[in-house]
Formats: structure tokens, C-alpha cells, sequence
């Protein structure tokens, strides 16, 4: 079974003076898999995360909301996280598992925090991965643009050793057609 994991596309990381690239266009592409998961009866998880007391991601304020453009049903999966790592003291591991998924689309915010960090500890934990290339998004650092961050992870994604494993980064519409 395959699931899509849709990490962090919460308002208060969208409404921030930090822009996201390609923000409409990466919630437009998420929604089409979201789409062709649900016809292939895969599994939509969204992953929030749980912001310290002020934060823009503090549960409760609206910051902490997941994005109302992002087409949401109530049989998909909500999973909370404090740390980068989606999988760090959560349910993910285990509500795949119980799924039997062994399969996971990984989109969302932010590319090089939590988006990096839950790939790597999915890699680990021996599901095949596919990463949406044009399917996650950042904000401009200091030293480096999203643009510029965005292609760097696709190529370290790729070319991670993970024999027998790789991890598989295409397009959206490459994607879809292995649905």
C-alpha cells in the first residue's frame, strides 16, 4: 500500500515574512496526488506539527492550522509532531505499519528541516520512497535561496546509499503515472 505523507503545510509557515517557493504551485501538485492516492486506495497522512507556547505553530492559534486550500477528507490521517523527524515519539511508525504500507510519497514544508529529516528516518526504517521533486518547498536562508536548497535535497535524496532501496525523486506527473 502507499501513502502520501503531507508534512507541515500549516498556515503559520505560509503566512510568515519568509516566503515559500512556488507555494501555490507546490499545494496545486500536492492536491493532484492527493487525488490519485485516494483512486489508487492509498492513504493521505498529514503531518502538524506542535509549536512550543508563542510560536506561530502553537496548537491552538491559527497559525497551527494545516492549509484550508489543501483538499483534506476525514478518513485521512492526522499525526502531530514536536521534533523535524515525523516519525520521532509519534504513531507514524506504527499506524503504517498496522496500514501495511510499504510505500511512502513524501511532500510538504519545509525542504531542509522536516521534510530532510523524516525522509532520511523513513530511509532508515526500509520503505521505499518517492519524493515529489516539485512537491516540497522552503524559504530563502541566509546563504542560500529555496530554489537553490529545494535542488540540492532532490539530489541528495537520489543519491543517498541505500542499496536495494533508492530513493526514487520525480515530478508530480512522473508520479502519477506509477500510482
Amino acid at each position: 500500500m502507499t501513502a502520501l505523507l503531507v508534512i507541515d503545510m500549516q498556515a503559520g509557515l505560509f503566512s510568515s515574512p519568509a516566503k515559500r517557493h512556488d507555494a501555490e504551485g507546490v499545494v496545486e501538485r500536492i492536491n493532484v496526488l492527493i487525488g490519485a492516492v485516494r483512486a489508487s486506495r492509498g492513504r493521505i497522512i498529514f503531518i502538524q506539527h506542535n509549536g512550543p507556547a508563542g510560536d506561530d505553530l502553537e496548537p491552538g492559534v491559527p497559525g497551527w492550522d494545516l492549509l484550508p486550500a489543501l483538499d483534506r477528507e476525514a478518513s485521512d490521517m492526522v499525526i502531530r509532531k514536536e521534533a523535524c523527524d515525523a516519525f520521532y515519539r509519534t504513531s507514524l511508525l506504527a499506524a503504517l505499519r498496522s496500514l501495511g504500507v510499504e510505500r511512502l510519497v513524501v511532500t510538504g514544508c519545509c525542504t531542509d528541516f522536516c521534510v530532510d529529516t523524516t525522509i532520511r528516518s523513513a530511509a532508515s526504517k526500509d520503505f521505499q520512497i518517492i519524493v515529489a521533486a516539485d512537491g516540497h518547498t522552503t524559504a530563502d536562508r541566509p546563504h542560500l535561496d529555496a530554489a537553490a536548497i529545494i535542488k540540492h535535497h532532490n539530489y541528495m535524496w537520489e543519491n543517498l546509499i541505500l542499496p536495494g532501496r533508492p530513493v526514487r525523486v520525480e515530478p508530480t506527473a512522473t508520479i502519477l503515472n506509477s500510482l
